[in-house]
């Protein structure tokens, strides 16, 4: 028999294992999102007070400093409320809140990735047309693409989600997943139980190919060119390459956590894997990217010396 009570709030199950370590776990949490915010908010003001550092690259990079933070914080405030809390329960309006926040930013960064690569193309084989091609209008409009698309990508795949009826209210995860949550409606149809991972598709598959489309054209110019360029490809691309491997990593541990039964595996380490992307990315990101690079590094320097 259905369950007829309306859900109003889920239980986020996982945290009910945290046990008398949460004051530890909230300590390292808060000092891990302070440290990703830090990082990431530095970087954005140097690129935006630093008029040097006003090019497309650095453009490209400053959106996805910006997006880990809007991802961090849709994960980290209400992570470290359950932490403390003794029934872990999150509102319907805000679990489909954090839904919302966490795949639109996961989209953006995969598509962020696309243009960068992109740009890295244009700029090694077409150095000489590479100002008019990747000219200031161009790059926000694909900033603006950007957005626009995830946003709308994740409208259709909520579109499935949020017209359901729920018989169920227990998440065995530490944030709102789509796919758990999909599972405890009442009823579904194969399209449904679908939905995110055409969402997926959409979002992971496309951006990829057009990277990998970037990157052959990048390779094919690399093995008739000159020495300096090709080195010049290694020290752009390679930073591309780690980040988006260390994504689709993330993005199979999520998957397998949510559609594979992994009862096997320990509750801690299958928590921590399952937040592997949203834990680690955004702290790569910053290093990988800013403080690695010669230009902001130099930026750094002068405002420290200035200080």
């Amino acid at each position: 028999m259905e369950n007829t009570t309306k859900i109003w709030s889920f239980v986020l199950a996982a945290y009910g294992n945290i046990g008398d370590l949460k004051y530890l776990y909230f300590s390292i949490m808060l000092l891990w999102y302070l440290s990703i915010f830090a990082a990431n908010a530095v970087l954005i003001v140097i690129i935006y007070v630093d008029r040097r550092l006003h090019e497309p690259m650095y453009i490209f990079l400053c959106n996805l400093f910006v997006n880990e933070i809007a991802g961090s914080t849709s994960l980290y405030p209400l992570m470290l409320s359950q932490m403390l809390s003794d029934t872990h329960e999150v509102t319907l309006p805000w679990c489909f809140l954090q839904m919302c926040c966490i795949y639109i930013c996961g989209s953006v960064a995969f598509c962020s990735l696309a243009a960068m690569a992109y740009d890295r193309h244009v700029s090694i084989c077409y150095p000489f047309r590479y100002n008019i091609i990747m000219n200031t209008g161009k790059v926000v409009m694909i900033v603006l693409v950007i957005w626009m698309y995830s946003i709308i990508s994740f409208i259709f795949s909520f579109s499935f989600l949020i017209s359901l009826k729920f018989c169920g209210n227990i998440i065995d995860k530490v944030f709102c997943d789509h796919h758990l949550v999909m599972k405890l409606a009442c009823s579904i149809s194969t399209l449904d139980n679908m939905s995110d991972l055409l969402f997926a598709f959409i979002t992971m598959a496309i951006p990829f190919s057009l990277i990998l489309v970037s990157y052959m054209k990048i390779l094919a110019v690399c093995l008739h060119t000159s020495r300096e360029t090709k080195q010049k490809a290694v020290t752009t691309c390679t930073p591309q390459i780690v980040s988006i491997s260390n994504m689709f990593v993330g993005c199979i541990f999520h998957f397998v956590d949510s559609r594979i039964d992994v009862a096997h595996v320990p509750d801690k380490i299958r928590i921590i894997l399952s937040v592997y992307l949203l834990v680690c990315q955004p702290i790569v990101t910053p290093f990988m990217y800013g403080f690695n690079l010669p230009k902001i590094r130099d930026s750094l320097q002068r405002f420290s010396d200035v200080q």
